[in-house]
């Protein structure tokens, strides 16, 4: 039977865990305790031991595929098997690919199949830029989550995502083609960064209940308590508070998987504290 992204992730969000760890395995920064023969062994031992140290902490993980596809084969290979680790020994936590992906409808069927297929993923982050008939093939698996970028966390953000059009800035105008055409089977959700909290609480007002992936916390520099406050839906649910760098590196040394379950701990709590604010 196919896993249903919303249902696990609800399930999450009934258990009161909002964090989502982000495996951003960057080669360089795996400490040298976690070091293996090769590159693929050494960024799965490390994503392993994260996911042992976070797993009863976290409502979904979020690898972003770039830290994988710089590897070739083997990064690919170590992307798989963190999956297939994740569907082993956390199998209630859902796995979200952080792939930005988007082309015409044809090249997005190809990418349906590596990613929900091969690579087993629960969800993808994807590009409004080509329109709602180009992200089709991805809307159509019911069963999966698909997160339209909105309004991202990144500086300089607003060159295009601020542009007017209609009357109003262009992420709100995102944000209203997902909740109102493209989510007609329940399973879209909107990317917006902690760094913008007034656009999130904008956002949120037009997606209602809607999932909102809110990466840019931690290292990025977005206020936790705000961006809860800005994104909850009104069942104190609907949020996916992501931290990486912050979390999975928080340590250099051979204690770096207990750093990250404390630094996760940390968040964790200061969500929750915040969720009844």
């Amino acid at each position: 039977m196919s896993r249903n992204f919303r249902e696990l992730l609800e399930k999450q969000w009934n258990s009161g865990k909002f964090l989502c760890v982000g495996l951003d395995s960057d080669l360089e920064k795996i400490p040298e305790s976690s070091r293996k023969e090769n590159n693929r062994e050494t960024i799965v031992a490390f994503n392993r031991a994260i996911v042992d140290a976070t797993k009863d902490l976290v409502c979904a993980y979020k690898p972003n595929s770039a830290f994988y596809e710089a590897h070739g084969d083997e990064g690919f290979a170590a992307l798989r098997e963190t999956t297939q680790y994740i569907l082993d020994q956390a199998p209630e936590v859902p796995v979200i690919l952080d792939a930005k992906r988007a082309d015409i409808d044809s090249t997005n069927n190809r990418y349906v199949e590596a990613t929900f297929q091969y690579l087993q993923m629960d969800a993808i982050t994807v590009h409004p830029y080509l329109g709602g008939k180009a992200l089709k093939p991805f809307f159509d698996d019911t069963n999966k989550g698909v997160f339209v970028l909105c309004r991202t966390s990144n500086e300089g953000a607003g060159e295009l995502q601020d542009l007017m059009v209609d009357g109003e800035p262009l992420y709100k105008r995102v944000a209203h083609l997902v909740s109102e055409k493209w989510n007609t089977n329940s399973n879209c959700g909107v990317v917006v960064g902690a760094t913008y909290p007034d656009e999130l609480r904008q956002v949120r007002t037009i997606v209602g209940d809607m999932p909102i992936l809110i990466p840019g916390v931690g290292a990025q520099g977005g206020a936790v308590e705000e961006a809860v406050l800005a994104g909850k839906d009104n069942r104190g649910k609907g949020i996916i508070v992501t931290a990486s760098r912050s979390i999975i590196f928080a340590s250099k040394g051979p204690d770096f998987a207990d750093a990250a379950r404390a630094k996760a701990e940390t968040f964790l709590n200061r969500i929750k504290k915040a969720m009844v604010g």
